[in-house]
This record gives structure tokens, sequence and C-alpha cells, in this order.
């Protein structure tokens, strides 16, 4: 699984790490859309002025999830 990543006009294709799942408890089997929305919940602050997921650590705007 991939998230997808805009800065500075770019996209990007950014790895899910075990650094980025800490303190995720996942309580049964979920897919990988459902682990998409855990992921955003916990990696992103929504801004609604822009209507736009900003990642906390300010690498920009998460757009989605690839599922391999």
């Amino acid at each position: 699984m991939e998230l997808i990543l805009l800065n500075d006009g770019l996209y990007h294709l950014v790895g899910i790490t075990k650094q980025m799942t800490e303190g995720i408890e996942l309580l049964s089997n979920v897919d990988c859309f459902d682990l998409c929305d855990i992921l955003r919940l916990h990696l992103t602050t929504y801004q609604e002025s822009w209507n736009v997921h900003v990642m906390n650590n300010n690498t920009g705007q998460l757009i989605g999830c690839i599922c391999k």
C-alpha cells in the first residue's frame, strides 16, 4: 500500500512504514480501503477552509491510497 501525497504541485507515492502505523490497533481484519481511511484519520488533519487532509508532519496533502 502506498499513500498519494500532493506537495508543491507534484504527486508523490509514499510507502507505508511501521513508524506510520505506530499506535494503531486493528481489532478485526480490514481491507486496503478501510486501512486507508484509518491512516487518513491517524496521519492527517482536515482543513475545512481548503477542503483537504493535510499530513500532520507537513509533507503535503493526502489525496488517497494505492492498494497492491
